[in-house]
């Protein structure tokens, strides 16, 4: 047991080291949802939302902890004396809280970059040598969906492009903690060195309060995220986040679930390694055979698996242990 251990890691090791090697000299590219098929319609289906949040875990110290997302000053901590009865009820509206921070983001197709021509005036052409804006300042109404159209010079009227939208409505509807311009950490060598650093869930967190989900900037973000936090094997970093979720359906999507299938194996999670394999399944219409969660993963090994070997020894080194267990009792 201890020797094929030793062996998977061995292989594990080598494998990485001859890619970690030439990482470095490429750049990332974004892998946006801009394809035909609209990943909301699959994302949002009842069971891969129930599977994706079994897959995060919660675990409440992580789920409650301070975050770096600019707060100069922090609140003090607050004690306080309960009862039973009371505490049970804090403990409730504790869960209910990690339910609403834990929503994961949603996932949705790149927004349609055309715009709109409402109108075209050429009897206007040369009253302004400067573009119009006007913007329906209606309170109460989402930002999305409020109505804003330019005057160009040469009299034609159209829907604002999306950039000048945002900045429209950070101007009179402001968002706290978002800016006008696009912060520099998101720009070249910031964010290569967030990267590095591995500050995942910051980068995140960040990229959900300056973007829109169906913004092309924000899903550059964080599909580069996803892929370095994929490369790196750094999971446990946005296990118990809102951000797992949505990096599981990433490497779903994108047929790459193999590095995160493997921690789950070689951590002995078996059913969240059965329940990863669900969502492939309703993702990409494929059945895996078997009545046990491992049969199911050794089907998806055969089938659909990018790395066979590597899977194969830790399957192995699993079902090693599980005896050794049931021998010792």
């Amino acid at each position: 047991m201890a020797g094929l251990r030793h062996a998977l890691k061995l292989f594990s090791n080598s494998s990485n080291v001859s890619y970690h090697c030439t990482r470095r000299l490429l750049n990332y590219s974004a892998m946006a949802y801009d394809g035909k098929a609209d990943p909301a319609e699959t994302f949002f289906n009842d069971k891969v939302q129930s599977l994706l949040k079994s897959l995060t875990r919660v675990d409440y110290n992580k789920v409650f902890k301070r975050r770096k997302l600019g707060e100069k000053h922090l609140s003090d901590p607050v004690y306080k004396f309960m009862t039973e009865e009371e505490l049970k009820e804090a403990l409730e509206v504790a869960k209910e809280t990690a339910e609403e921070l834990l929503q994961i983001p949603p996932v949705v197709r790149v927004r349609d970059q055309n715009v709109k021509v409402l109108s075209r005036d050429p009897a206007l052409q040369g009253l302004e040598t400067s573009r119009l804006v006007f913007i329906d300042i209606t309170y109460g109404t989402k930002d999305s969906d409020r109505l804003i159209v330019v005057r160009e010079p040469d009299g034609t009227l159209q829907e604002a492009e999306w950039q000048l939208r945002q900045r429209m409505n950070q101007t009179y509807f402001p968002q706290d903690k978002k800016y006008l311009e696009t912060p520099k950490m998101f720009e070249g060598e910031y964010f290569e060195s967030l990267l590095d650093r591995h500050q995942y869930e910051y980068i995140l967190d960040r990229a959900c309060i300056q973007f829109e989900p169906d913004d092309v900037e924000y899903q550059k973000a964080v599909t580069v995220t996803y892929q370095h936090v994929n490369d790196n094997n750094k999971f446990e970093l946005l296990r118990s986040t809102r951000h797992f979720g949505s990096l599981t359906f990433f490497l779903v999507w994108n047929k790459i679930i193999d590095n995160l299938l493997l921690d789950l194996i070689e951590t002995l999670h078996i059913h969240e390694a059965q329940d990863l394999i669900a969502v492939y399944s309703l993702v990409h219409k494929i059945s895996f055979e078997g009545e046990q969660p491992l049969d199911q993963i050794k089907d998806f090994i055969k089938k659909s698996a990018n790395k066979k070997a590597a899977l194969e020894l830790a399957i192995q080194a699993y079902e090693d242990t599980t005896v050794e267990r049931a021998a010792s009792f």
